[in-house]
């Protein structure tokens, strides 16, 4: 039977997969990232002034300028439109603490573009969350600067005179202090010390709310992340609220840890990758040098994902275990 007068050539597509196509688009994803990141940013606005703007933009230009530049040496199309260095650079921004000198956020973000995301290939083949690669990078070249903090005007009343001495200590870090506890209701309106954008968690459950709501994220990296430290928190005899509430933690589950590209993708492997990450954040927080864990504790997880996946992947219909794992 000859087929070829019922195949009209017109209608068939060859491209390699996936052939499942979808009508989102990878700028759309970025636009809601950045949409959702908007009340954290007009918080660190609100809370630290001027300054936390000018550091925001700063970030955001350098991750920008180094996509265009990478782009333009490898003689590839620019790349810009589809929004992920703008959600890099912002998401670094709102990593920093506020004051830092503006050089600093600019090599931030040219380390999170060219090593954190080029250096692998470019959008959809790192490894590793860009932003976060990118504060890693200089919290170990400039601990200082990195770990300089400042409180927001009106802030710190609570302290009953303490707080002149304790102007460079962050709620994590007050955990030292056994009659210095930060509020909860400070914890959640935003009024601490802190990166820019991570001290609202008010702010940041509005865009992880919407997030949710337009489905780019899913529920169970930041549950499973956040259900663990919660956990871990009450077994270590620590407020668990306070944790939850505390650091980038917040930033970290819902922004972060929920990234397409770094992050678990099959259902089971999520609530692995999630629960990892939990455990490690407390584990650092509890007995590392550093107060905070949730950028190293992200980042050590990015790395395990293959493994996650490799024993996470759901079983074809009908496969057994042993074709399934080939």
């Amino acid at each position: 039977m000859n087929i070829d007068k019922h195949l009209d050539s017109s209608e068939l597509s060859l491209a390699p997969s996936p052939h499942m196509r979808s009508a989102v688009t990878v700028r759309r994803l970025m636009l809601d990232v950045v949409i959702a990141l908007l009340p954290a940013a007009a918080g660190a606005v609100y809370f630290f002034g001027l300054d936390a703007l000018i550091i925001i933009v700063t970030a955001v230009g350098g991750a920008l300028a180094t996509e265009v530049g990478i782009a333009h040496l490898r003689g590839r199309p620019i790349p810009i439109g589809d929004g992920s260095a703008l959600v890099t650079g912002l998401l670094l921004a709102l990593c920093l603490p506020p004051g830092v000198p503006l050089w600093l956020p600019l090599v931030g973000a040219v380390f999170a573009i060219a090593v954190g995301k080029a250096l692998f290939g470019g959008l959809g083949m790192n490894i590793f969350n860009p932003a976060l690669v990118g504060r890693a990078f200089l919290v170990a070249s400039f601990p200082v600067l990195m770990t300089t903090w400042r409180w927001p005007a009106g802030a710190g009343e609570w302290m009953n005179g303490e707080f002149d001495a304790l102007t460079t200590a962050t709620p994590l870090d007050l955990l030292g202090y056994e009659d210095v506890m930060t509020p909860l209701g400070e914890l959640f309106i935003g009024r601490v010390a802190g990166s820019l954008g991570e001290t609202s968690v008010f702010a940041l459950l509005l865009g992880a709310a919407y997030l949710l709501a337009r489905g780019v994220i899913d529920w169970r990296i930041p549950a499973a992340y956040l259900g663990a430290v919660a956990v871990l928190a009450g077994v270590m005899g620590v407020n668990p609220a306070f944790h939850l509430l505390s650091g980038g933690l917040i930033l970290g589950a819902f922004f972060m840890a929920t990234d397409y590209v770094s992050g678990a993708v099959t259902p089971g492997g999520r609530i692995v990758f999630g629960i990892g990450c939990g455990v490690l954040t407390m584990l650092i927080r509890a007995y590392g040098g550093y107060p905070e864990g949730v950028t190293y504790a992200i980042l050590l997880m990015n790395a395990s994902v293959p493994l996650i996946e490799r024993y996470t992947v759901p079983r074809r219909l009908g496969g057994g275990g042993e074709s399934n794992a080939q």
